[in-house]
Order: structure tokens, then sequence, then C-alpha cells
């Protein structure tokens, strides 16, 4: 057993060293903004998404890194996850009342129609329409590596869905905070607009946290209620879809693992069960890796990917996203969120 725990170490190493690299050169392109300019345009969260992209297009690197940067765009950020649970209180999201949270449930189901009949329309196949719509809607990958057994889709649609998930998220990451001036949003409004239109978890963080930490906080708390929406979808289309292998997707898929241990952690900080003294110390290691996550999500992203999966898919992507943006400003305002 010890001789596996070594030898998949030693698989995961180079990969990971790589991250770190990233991670720290965005740390210190943040420190030289700031001595240039007296502050940071550009986080080191969003630097490090870049640069990561920008190495894996511009080179061809050595496979040997390609575990560790999976485990860091996996593992590495579902820790983080799990750690900012520590620094988040359960009344931030509880205060906003079940307007809010029913409010996210309809927006899902209202983005996941609307962008299946879009998909649909530009004479997509039925199920990569599928795939794009709870991509968009719910979490991007991991919605559509749960929901393509579910619906038997093929190996290629997944491929291009993934893909243009992985590319058009880094672009929202980069331009959703610039809409905080455009639209007059209140930081708690941009963290739930944020959580309601961000693709995954670990890209809220980006996206919010160089707005403030209110919006970081918000915006987690709103796209876990969205991830969770996961479930019921994943269960409906099991049920009704269309059925070939008899496949259904394990738990851990509908519910992830780190969204189990966000929740735990936010109860026992909010019950006051978790010590003052190490708080600080598990809000520098969430932010630490964090940003460490960023930089393997960014290697991991190959911008030349977008040419390959053709310009409808393109249209129907970016489509989706306008329809989802709308209607959370909607329900922001109906809401009457300040």
């Amino acid at each position: 057993m010890s001789v596996n725990v070594i030898t998949n170490t030693k698989k995961l190493l180079p990969g990971l060293a790589l991250c770190g690299l990233v991670t720290v050169a965005a740390f210190a392109l943040e420190s030289l903004e700031t001595h240039l300019f007296g502050r940071a345009w550009l986080e080191s969260l969003v630097l490090a998404i870049l640069l990561g992209s920008i190495v894996r297009t511009c080179y061809s690197l050595n496979p040997r890194f390609d575990a560790g940067i999976r485990f860091g765009a996996k593992m590495v950020l579902e820790i983080a996850v799990v750690l900012l649970g520590v620094s988040v209180s359960a009344g931030a999201i509880l205060d906003k009342g079940a307007d809010l949270i029913g409010g996210i449930a309809i927006v899902v189901a209202i983005a996941i129609l609307g962008s299946y009949y879009i998909g649909r329309a530009a004479g997509l196949p039925s199920k990569m329409a599928i795939l794009i719509a709870c991509g968009n809607s719910i979490c991007g990958n991991s919605a559509i590596a749960a929901v393509a057994p579910v619906i038997d889709a093929d190996g290629k649609d997944v491929a291009a869905s993934i893909a243009f998930t992985a590319v058009l998220g880094v672009v929202v990451v980069l331009v959703l905070p610039f809409l905080v001036p455009l639209l007059s949003l209140s930081p708690v409004q941009y963290g739930i607009f944020a959580g309601l239109t961000v693709y995954a978890v670990p890209q809220v963080l980006a996206a919010t946290g160089a707005v403030s930490m209110t919006s970081a906080h918000i915006g987690t708390l709103v796209k876990l209620v969205r991830v969770l929406m996961l479930g019921p979808v994943v269960l409906v289309l099991s049920l009704f879809g269309r059925k070939e292998s008899g496949l259904r997707p394990p738990l851990s898929q509908m519910v992830p693992w780190f969204i189990v241990g966000f929740l735990l952690l936010m109860v026992l900080r909010s019950s006051g069960l978790i010590p003052q003294f190490a708080i600080q110390p598990a809000q520098i290691s969430a932010n630490f890796l964090t940003i460490m996550s960023m930089a393997a999500l960014g290697l991991g992203v190959d911008a030349r990917s977008v040419l390959k999966a053709g310009g409808r898919v393109t249209v129907v992507v970016i489509l989706s996203l306008l329809v989802l943006s709308v209607i959370s400003f909607c329900l922001i305002k109906l809401l009457g969120i300040a």
C-alpha cells in the first residue's frame, strides 16, 4: 500500500509543482501591479487562470504534468471550497429568505429549458443541447459529466461541451467584474449575480474575490444552492430521459463530497463550534489552495479547443449564457435585494 502511495505521489508532483510555479508567478504579478499602479487591476485569482491558460496554449506540455494538473484542478479546489466553509455563516443566505432559494431553483429550470431550445433551434443534436443546457445552467463540467451517462451522450458531444464550458468559463470570470459599475450592482447583488451565472464554484471565487469578500461569500453560497439542483435534474433525466444502457450516476456526482464538507463546516462555524484561532489559518489556506486550483484550471484549458468545436456551438453557449444573465438580473430586481 505504501509503495502505491509513493508511486502515485511521484506522478502528481510534476504537475503540482507546475501549478505551484504558476501560483507564485500570479502572486508576484499582483504585487508588481500594486507597486506600479497603487492597486492590483487583476487579482492573483484571475492571473493564475490567465497564466495557466497561456502556458497550456503556447507550449506542448509533457504528459507527465497531466496527473498533477488534474489533481490540482479537482481535488485541490474541492479542499479549498471545503475550507471556505469555515469563513461563511449560514445566516448570510438565510437572511435573504426562502424567496431567494426558490428563485435560484426557478432560474436554473428556466435556463435549462431556454438553453435547450436555443440549441435545438440552432440545429444541435438533442443530447448535445441537453449537455450544454445543463452545463451552462448548473455547474459546467460537473453537470455535463453527471448528465452524460444518464442520456447516453456521445463522447464527442461531451468533449465539445466540456471544451466550451472550460474556455468560456474563464472568459466569464474575466468579464463579469466589469459589469459591477455598468449594472450598478452592490456587493451582495453582484455576489448573487455571479453565483447564478458563473459555471463552477472555484470560478465564482475568482469572479467575486477581486470585488469584495461579501460578494465572494454570497456568491459561493448561491452557487452551492445552484449546484444542489444537479441532483433533481439528473433524477428527472434518469426517470424521463431516453435510456439505453440503464446507467445511473453515483450519488457523489449528484451531491459532490466537497459541498457536504462546505455545508458541514459552515454549520459548525455558525454554531460557534470552530475555535476562533482556527478561522484565520483556514481562510489563508483556502485562499492559497483556491489560487493554486485556478492555476491548474488554466493549465487544463487550451484556448484553441474553441476553434475545434465549431461556430454553431459557440453561438449556442453564448446565447444561453446571455439568457441566464438576464434571468438572474431580473430575479435580483424582482426580489428587491439591495
